[in-house]
């Protein structure tokens, strides 16, 4: 059975401001196979790298990505939250973190489509997220979301493009059963560490899935997932998940 490929969750973000260069590049610094990211759109369409729903760790707890333009998020010092003595860093371009690590490592691109965007904008950033990849003829670069929409509407953009449905916490083996049925272009799932179990695990072999599985940080749950054979595993600390993936 292959290794497990580890992958860091955001970058080092335990070292380093998440999604920032900095993150990216202690990451790095270890023998890790990949890094994951989170795409979102500025208000004026440059896709961007940022995970939550508001701006709390920049203090603007009421505010989104997309109520400012790239320039303005530029300006904004996105390293300030992890640590005060933190170089600044402006908020990354998808194009700016492709142009830098597609050559260094695998890449996991995960599409924040919110529900109170509208569809025109979900639609914009997958046409971005897909167009700045380009071509790609195996699973060096993969995409996911949590809205399956996005993927769908993907898929017909680019049939042949490698797409991961990350499953929330409350489905289950039913749900994942039904979606491998009805959209089998998936190239697989990535799941949370918790529900994931032997039968989940054997319905996707069978369907000839990859099995992502996230956030991965404890001994147990890092075990869990290694035990699984799964195909990814996302990590906080994805030094420890090397180490105990290795040992």
């Amino acid at each position: 059975m292959a290794k497990s490929l580890i992958f860091a969750h955001r970058g080092a973000n335990k070292e380093a401001a998440e999604n920032n260069r900095s993150a990216f590049d202690k990451a790095l610094e270890y023998p890790i196979d990949g890094i994951e990211t989170d795409v979102q759109l500025s208000r004026d369409e440059v896709a961007v790298l940022w995970h939550d729903r508001f701006l709390g760790k920049l203090g603007l707890p009421d505010r989104r990505i997309d109520d400012f333009d790239y320039a303005q998020l530029q300006g904004m010092n996105f390293a300030a939250h992890f640590s005060p003595g933190a170089s600044p860093e402006g908020i990354m371009s998808l194009q700016a973190f492709l142009d830098a690590y597609r050559k260094r490592c695998r890449l996991l691109i995960e599409i924040k489509n919110r529900g109170w965007e509208s569809p025109s904008r979900h639609e914009i950033k997958v046409r971005q997220t897909l167009a700045m990849i380009g071509v790609t003829h195996d699973d060096k670069i993969l995409v996911s979301s949590f809205d399956l929409d996005s993927l769908i509407f993907a898929h017909q953009c680019v049939p042949q493009f490698p797409l991961v449905y990350n499953f929330e916490p409350e489905q289950t083996l039913s749900d994942a059963q039904r979606v491998l049925v009805e959209q089998p272009f998936l190239h697989g799932l990535c799941l949370p560490i918790k529900p994931l179990n032997d039968a989940m695990a054997k319905l996707l072999r069978d369907h000839e899935k990859s099995i992502a599985v996230y956030t991965c940080n404890s001994d147990a749950e890092i075990n869990k997932a290694l035990e699984l054979g799964v195909d990814i595993l996302i990590s906080d600390v994805p030094q420890k998940a090397l180490q105990m993936r290795d040992q």
